[in-house]
């Protein structure tokens, strides 16, 4: 979506749907924090100046699908904009890789993250393609973020992950993958979300598809479609910067970027990492390749992302 000129309803929607602090949201727009605060009270009455609207138009275009989706439903439920608000397509994805006419997408009325249902039926599973059936679920579109993570520490007074200084969310990190989190961390995460972390089969059959592809995006061997380690990146990239690498259900991030938590036990104590990192070698993004760690371990390649069963509509904020 695009606005045709800020007021202060519309920075206050971009704000929240951001899930930023108005601190927050004042440094990253690199302005004073009584400027977002007289822009939210005049409401409807406060025009930016022409400068600061230019900073909105670029932070809004350059948000990610779930910041999106949530500007789009904070401004069609009582946060009304002056101006016409005109549709922008989201990135282009090959209609093969993802099946956006089919998809069912839906915000979780929790955490505001966009999920997709995978729909329940059998797939080819682990190296060998054994056939597997699972019923229904919705998992994330994306990793969970450092400003996805950052609302639940506010909420729950939760340890900071440790590349956080001072215990803030990295503004210039705020829409790459949340890492430094323990399994137990990204539990703690998923009770407050009332949400779970995915099982390795539920994963995996994310990332393939039915038919059992050796990555998200098919079976090409493609290391321009990932953030590994021969991509030369040498650190997290935003979650859906590899628009050509999605999975067959339109999920970013399952090939590269970071290792993901899963909630199947290899040993007691010990939890199924799946996805690779930045740091991996590109054999490791395949989609049946796996890794295992220590529920205690983190690192600055390791993350999560969470599924749910069921998925009640979000509710319209008030």
């Amino acid at each position: 979506m695009a606005v045709g000129k800020w007021s202060g309803r519309e920075t206050r929607a971009l704000r929240e749907a951001k899930r930023m602090s108005l601190r927050e949201f004042a440094a990253y727009l690199g302005v004073s924090d009584r400027t977002i605060s007289k822009w939210e009270a005049g409401a409807d009455r406060i025009r930016p100046r022409p400068d600061s609207q230019a900073i909105l138009d670029t932070v809004l275009e350059q948000a990610s699908n779930d910041v999106r989706a949530r500007f789009e439903l904070l401004m069609g439920s009582g946060l009304e904009p002056n101006e016409t608000l005109r549709r922008q397509p989201r990135p282009a994805v090959s209609a093969e890789l993802r099946p956006s006419a089919t998809a069912v997408e839906q915000l979780h009325p929790r955490t505001g993250k966009l999920m997709v249902l995978i729909p329940g039926g059998s797939f080819l599973f682990g190296m060998d393609n054994r056939v597997l059936d699972l019923p229904p679920f919705y998992i994330d579109v994306t990793p969970v973020t450092n400003i996805d993570y950052a609302r639940f520490v506010a909420e729950q007074d939760y340890r900071a992950p440790q590349h956080w200084q001072n215990g803030r969310c990295p503004a210039d990190l705020s829409d790459h993958p949340v890492v430094n989190v323990t399994y137990r961390d990204a539990e703690a995460y998923c009770r407050w979300a009332g949400v779970d972390l995915p099982t390795e089969q539920q994963w995996e059959k994310a990332a393939r598809g039915t038919d059992g592809q050796a990555f998200p995006w098919g079976n090409q061997s493609t290391v321009a479609k990932c953030n590994v380690r021969e991509s030369g990146i040498g650190r997290t990239t935003p979650v859906e910067r590899f628009h050509s690498g999605v999975s067959p259900y339109g999920v970013y991030d399952l090939s590269g970027n970071i290792w993901e938590w899963c909630r199947t036990e290899t040993d007691p104590g010990r939890y199924v990492l799946n996805g690779s990192a930045f740091t991996s070698p590109f054999r490791l993004a395949a989609a049946p390749a796996t890794n295992d760690a220590a529920a205690e371990m983190l690192d600055d390649d390791t993350g999560f992302r969470a599924v749910t069963a069921e998925l009640l509509a979000a509710p319209r904020p008030d």
